[in-house]
């Protein structure tokens, strides 16, 4: 089913958007209040979406069941459609032996499955919308959540999402994060489903 496997695709293609904004206001300069001004050395660093989308166990199993669903839509849908071609052409093949009001009624009746598979077919693409569009929520909630306390607890004042489509053309290595981001969501997806302590995945290569 093509729409379907259009929305598993571009779920595939989604990259992790994150995170902080800074926010800098100053005061008027005959205003006696202390003046807010940016910092000259601020803390940044990066993550590779690219690296946390492989990496990452919740997406992972996210990803798999999203397709396992997609998979038996379309197997479903196939059924359905094969069985009303089977249907049309038996209506065919005996067209000759029926009556004008047999061959009518049964021609409506086609229609109106007809009808009712396209319909099916569109509840099922917008149900895959649905899925796709909570997941992508849920995945950048934790990805943020995780980094707004990994900032907190680290000084970082800013982190950048780094890669192809991103406007950062050049980032030194010792502040991508990536692994540690990684790892650190890892644990929390494994303490959140109570799952067995897994490899350290954030000794993979990124």
């Amino acid at each position: 089913m093509k729409n379907i496997s259009l929305v598993i695709n571009a779920f595939l293609a989604i990259a992790v958007i994150v995170l902080y904004f800074l926010h800098f206001s100053s005061a008027p300069a005959n205003d006696k209040r202390d003046e807010s001004v940016p910092s000259k050395n601020l803390k940044m660093a990066y993550i590779n979406s690219d690296s946390v989308l492989k990496y990452y166990d919740y997406f992972k199993v996210s990803r798999e069941r999203l397709e396992t669903k997609g998979r038996q839509m379309d197997q479903d849908l196939k059924t359905r459609a094969t069985s009303l071609q089977g249907e049309f052409e038996s209506y065919q093949r005996n067209a000759s032996t029926l009556t004008m009001g047999q061959a009518r009624a049964i021609e409506e009746d086609l229609t109106k499955k007809r009808q009712n598979l396209q319909l099916y077919q569109e509840n099922l693409s917008q149900q895959m919308l649905v899925d796709q569009e909570r997941m992508t929520k849920e995945l950048y909630d934790k990805v943020t959540s995780f980094l707004r306390k990994y900032g907190e607890e680290n000084g970082l004042e800013i982190v950048f999402k780094y890669d192809a489509t991103s406007d950062v053309l050049f980032a030194s290595d010792s502040m991508d994060i990536s692994s540690i981001v990684v790892k650190g969501l890892n644990e929390a997806y494994r303490l959140e489903k109570q799952l067995p302590a897994a490899k350290d995945s954030a000794t993979r290569k990124k």
